[in-house]
This record gives C-alpha cells, structure tokens and sequence, in this order.
C-alpha cells in the first residue's frame, strides 16, 4: 500500500479489527519514510461490477459514489452513520450476488430508493426528486401520494405544502 503523503511503497500495518459488522477490516498503517498515518479499509469483492449509463456508456462500479450519493441525500438528517454503512454494504452485496456483471444505472437507483424509503422519507424524496428527474411541483405531489398508499407518512411541512422557514432547517 502508497503512503498518500510522500508516496512511499512500503508502508507497515499497526492495527487490524473487523469493521462493518465484519464486513470489511479497518488497518491503521503507518510510513517508515514520513511517519504519516493513515487507515484502510479491505472489503470482499464478489465479482468486477460494470454500470451501464443512460447514455449506453459502461464504466465501472464505485461503491464510494454510491455512499457519496446516499450520503447527499441523508444530508442533515438524523441518521446514524452505522446505518447509511450497512444501506451501502447491502446494496453493494446484492449487486454481486445478482449473477450479472453488468448492472444498470437505473437498477441501482431503485435499489437506492427502496433502501432509502425504509431509512428516511426525506433522503427518499431527495433522491427521488434528482434520480427521476422532477421538473415540476406535480412530480412530488404523485411521488407523496405513492408514499401515502405505502403506508408512509409523509414530512409534516411536506404534506401541508407549508414553505420552509429557517427555523425549520437544520
């Protein structure tokens, strides 16, 4: 493993212990040329992942653009990071054990919402907005009724059509 600070290849490990509910191994390494310190972590891959685009281009899968997108969406929500942790890891495993390498984009986005859904409505809502592209105040209005019919109540200031105000945001 590269020191991230001056590069050098022969970097030791001082610290090993499971992470992600064992899921991965978190290692605290050290460089004997800067004496920088830095932490890794080391997942199983099940199989390289490509994501087929919109467009038809074919690029590979990231699982730091998948937590890097949930992420945005559970933006200032109260959500235990363990959680968004284990929404990614899940989503990740089940791409690899679905038997194609090849994964599409819009595939993963609906696996992102329905984690989403059962995580935070808000985030959901968020991602729903940006992943199917709403244009008008008319989309969210369908997207809260699908919401309603599942049971799921939706955010106060939401439903009533209430602006925001800045006490309200967090």
């Amino acid at each position: 493993m590269r020191c991230p600070y001056c590069g050098g290849s022969d970097t030791q490990v001082k610290d090993s212990r499971p992470s992600e509910d064992g899921a991965a191994i978190r290692r605290r390494r050290v460089c004997p040329d800067c004496a920088g310190r830095f932490t890794t972590f080391e997942r199983v891959q099940l199989r390289e992942l490509v994501v087929l685009k919109r467009s038809g281009k074919r690029v590979p899968f990231e699982r730091d653009k998948l937590q890097r997108s949930i992420g945005v969406a559970l933006r200032k929500r109260a959500v235990d990071p363990e959680r968004i942790e284990r929404l990614v890891s899940g989503i990740t495993r089940q791409l690899e054990s679905g038997g194609e390498a090849e994964i599409t984009s819009e595939a993963i986005g609906e696996l992102v919402m329905e984690g989403l859904k059962g995580l935070d409505d808000v985030a959901y809502v968020r991602f729903a907005s940006v992943y199917k592209n709403f244009r008008e105040a008319k989309d969210f209005e369908d997207l809260l009724g699908t919401l309603a019919e599942a049971g799921v109540e939706p955010p106060e200031s939401v439903a009533a059509g209430k602006p925001r105000t800045a006490r309200s945001r967090s």
